[in-house]
């Protein structure tokens, strides 16, 4: 009862009209929101439409696969905060995890936010799993020339330093915007990637697509954006 209180406090009703109403759905936006800026999220590789299979250039971008080829060679649409993370905290999740919230319309809101949403090799979304973000000790390349190293045994993902700011602005949104928690050590880490890694053109423009799409934007992108103009700074890509 009390989630649902703050879904309403903190969701305007103008933006549930127009926010896509399945994960499904979202995807669909998305691949075209994406479709003059084709490149995955963790590893800078273009991917093009095969049917309706997204194919990443593997080569092109110098991506090796760690151990499941089949999974590297299409384009999955990950949830950057995972859905671990904000479902276990609905009461849904504590009755059967993932399956039982497919049927709460506040999972289902957060599930498809097209804001929480990046394309990333299937293998790395694999990978990546339900962990949390965080440092890897040394720069093992486990998958080529992407920088992205997974800790499975600390169970934390580090991405590069390129988009860890675009990380630190989707968790801030995701947990103002929902009402979820995040730890204190938690909210440090992506404070300071948020700092080192702001905003640049293409998480402005994306923010302005979905905007069109969903109904609402990142407040945090937006803020990001106007600090840098005001600053006299200027967005690259």
């Amino acid at each position: 009862m009390l989630r649902k209180f703050w879904a309403l406090l903190l969701v305007p009703l103008s933006a549930l009209a127009e926010q896509p109403a399945s994960f499904s759905s979202a995807k669909r936006e998305l691949a075209e929101i994406y479709s003059t800026n084709a490149v995955s999220f963790y590893c800078g590789c273009g991917f093009s439409a095969q049917g309706k299979r997204l194919s990443p250039d593997l080569k092109a971008c110098g991506y090796q696969a760690r151990k499941n080829a089949n999974r590297a060679s299409r384009i999955e649409w990950e949830h950057v905060m995972p859905a671990w993370a904000f479902g276990h905290q609905l009461q849904c999740w504590q009755q059967g995890g993932r399956r039982a919230c497919r049927k709460d319309p506040d999972f289902r809101l957060m599930e498809a936010d097209m804001h929480n949403l990046v394309p990333a090799i299937g293998e790395v979304n694999g990978d990546r799993s339900n962990y949390g973000y965080g440092l890897v000790a040394g720069e093992s390349r486990a998958y080529g020339r992407c920088d992205v190293e997974v800790d499975f045994k600390a169970r934390v993902a580090e991405p590069a330093e390129t988009v860890r700011g675009d990380i630190a602005r989707t968790y801030f949104y995701m947990r103002d915007r929902y009402g979820l928690r995040l730890s204190r050590q938690e909210t440090q880490l992506l404070e300071a990637w948020s700092r080192t890694d702001p905003v640049d053109a293409w998480e402005l423009e994306r923010n302005r697509r979905i905007r069109a799409v969903q109904g609402n934007g990142n407040p945090y992108v937006e803020a990001g954006a106007r600090s840098l103009v005001s600053a006299g700074g200027a967005l690259d890509d």
